[in-house]
């Protein structure tokens, strides 16, 4: 085994490509960056984001280390979306002006979910059942959710859209 980084454990994939598709779609809705540049800052932020978490991933217990891996804009950048985003040319600046001033990004075993704005809903972008992790992992967006009456008494699922 290499001491160099190596691929996502596996059990992060689902999870992290949630997250990368959600901060990509962020920046493609902008129309400031081409899909080539969308590619390589995926690739980049897949990669940090693993390496990030590749020491904090707890499946049986998915809430430990929760902190760890959230992903926080409040008028200051998270680092790792700021890494990821130089690697196309984009400056902090830049970044300011294609992402939310406020968001919040879980990135737990089992859930991904996000917060636009303060006091903004929270809305789950990915969730599978922690007892077959292999065979239930599905995409469920904030619309699909809504549609399928999909609700939990912990947790609001209304996307909420700030400009």
């Amino acid at each position: 085994m290499s001491p160099r980084r190596g691929p996502p454990r596996p059990e992060m994939l689902p999870e992290i490509a949630a997250a990368v598709g959600f901060v990509s779609g962020l920046l493609r809705t902008r129309g400031c960056v081409s899909e080539q540049q969308l590619q390589v800052f995926s690739g980049a932020l897949r990669e940090a984001l693993a390496e990030h978490y590749k020491h904090h991933w707890f499946p049986d217990k998915p809430f430990k280390g929760s902190g760890y891996r959230c992903i926080r804009i409040n008028h200051k950048m998270d680092p790792i979306i700021s890494k990821a985003a130089s690697q196309i040319g984009l400056s902090l600046p830049q970044l300011y002006q294609l992402l939310p001033s406020e968001l919040t990004l879980w990135v737990d075993p089992y859930e991904v979910s996000y917060r636009i704005g303060e006091d903004g809903s929270i809305c789950v972008l990915y969730e599978a059942t922690a007892t077959k992790p292999g065979s239930s992992y599905g995409m469920l967006t904030c619309k699909n959710q809504m549609m399928f009456g999909r609700t939990s008494p912990s947790k609001n699922y209304i996307m909420t859209v700030s400009s």
